[in-house]
């Protein structure tokens, strides 16, 4: 069977096609800027040059149809039609508490999700139309969502539940859900492969480090606790995210600045994190340089991330009763050797020891603890795209 899977964004739209008898990756691509002006989708089927489109795209049923017609294309394509495509696997990044486990959509499915968009704006609106583009333009093709939240449900009350009034919870769901769950999914059972071990016997703590950031303690296969919450933006500090903080800075800050509550929640989101504090970028790379070239402002910045990952982590020792395993992921985790070195040092005491010579890796599966650790230390690329894949082929196959 051949899977596609899609993962919408608001503006942009990351796809896959695998043949899943295999698990071979046939294609990838990225359509950029839909209904913005430079429209263009970046196109690379497996073992041929890449290619790229510059074409305006209003929507995003515009976007799947340049998706498909660029599977099907007689140079760069991977299919002789769209029939070929078993099934098509999205990712959706909030379920709320109604699914713990990737389900097959229907009208039911698409109705839960909207009553999810309040908890998250930016990302679920997108992904559901993502779905009705794919149901609208391949009728008849089994559509299956899995959930950036659904890893999480695992999650006792009491590290779900907030500090706050209950009835806010009775009432409109106020809780920690955490995200980021296909990556520490697929994350945690690929170093119990590694390890040799049954995920069931192993303590593992997880470490997506991007753009976004979250950790997850995972108790014999069972998320206990994860750093994001209520939504995305609570946790370590990201690239523009401010990760926790006082809430009380808001209603301060609004009063202060004139401004509302909301447009200083969106200066959380956007203009915080490490680039707020460093005022040179996003990209961990550009503030590594910067602080390289002496800009302390950048140096600030990457101290305190590194302050707040070690400080999850400490916590999630003690949660977990010390651990097996420790696994770094995503953009700044698999491919910054300094950062894993920083966030790893000083925890001689928990078990934990870097090989430097281990730890010069970028990209690649790799153990990079010590021999004498007693906690393996792994940088493992996350496929979230290969989980999402598994899951809709095990749905409808």
């Amino acid at each position: 069977m051949k899977v596609l899977v899609i993962n919408c964004g608001s503006s942009s739209l990351k796809y896959q096609v695998l043949e899943m008898d295999n698990e071979e990756l046939l294609c990838k691509g990225l359509v950029e800027r839909i209904g913005i002006e430079g429209s263009q989708i970046k196109h690379e089927k497996i073992g041929a040059e890449k290619f790229v489109l510059q074409t305006p795209m209003k929507n995003h049923k515009e976007a799947i149809g340049h998706v498909m017609d660029a599977l099907v294309d007689p140079e760069h394509g991977v299919v002789a039609s769209m029939k070929e495509i078993g099934a098509v696997g999205h990712r959706v990044v909030h379920a709320g508490e109604k699914y713990a486990t990737s389900v097959v959509i229907d009208d039911d499915v698409i109705k839960a999700l909207e009553e999810c968009t309040d908890l998250a704006p930016l990302h679920n609106p997108a992904n559901i139309l993502g779905i009705r583009a794919c149901q609208e333009m391949m009728p008849g093709v089994p559509m299956v969502g899995v959930f950036d939240t659904a890893f999480h449900q695992t999650m006792p009350k009491e590290a779900y539940l907030y500090p706050i009034p209950y009835k806010y919870y009775e009432k409109y769901r106020v809780r920690r859900y955490g995200f980021h769950g296909t990556s520490h999914r697929y994350v945690s059972k690929r170093v119990a492969e590694l390890m040799g071990r049954d995920i069931r016997d192993l303590k593992i703590i997880t470490c997506h480090l991007g753009n976004g950031a979250s950790l997850a303690a995972i108790d014999h296969g069972q998320v206990i606790d994860t750093s994001m919450g209520f939504t995305p933006l609570a946790g370590v500090a990201m690239g523009t995210r401010s990760g926790n903080i006082d809430p009380s800075i808001i209603t301060y800050l609004a009063a202060h600045e004139g401004k509302s509550a909301d447009q200083i929640l969106n200066e959380l989101n956007k203009g915080s994190g490490i680039q707020g504090l460093s005022g040179v970028s996003s990209d961990f790379r550009d503030v590594e340089s910067a602080a390289n070239q002496g800009n302390e402002r950048a140096r600030i910045a990457e101290d305190v991330f590194v302050h707040r990952v070690k400080s999850y982590l400490g916590a999630y020792f003690l949660l977990l009763n010390g651990a097996d395993a420790i696994v770094f992921t995503a953009g700044v985790g698999e491919n910054d050797k300094a950062m894993r070195a920083r966030i790893c040092s000083r925890m001689e005491s928990l078990g934990v020891k870097i090989c430097p010579e281990r730890n010069d890796v970028r990209g690649r599966e790799a153990l990079i603890s010590t021999d004498d650790s007693t906690v393996q230390v792994w940088t493992i690329p996350t496929n979230e795209e290969l989980t999402i894949a598994r899951d809709t082929a095990e749905l409808v196959g």
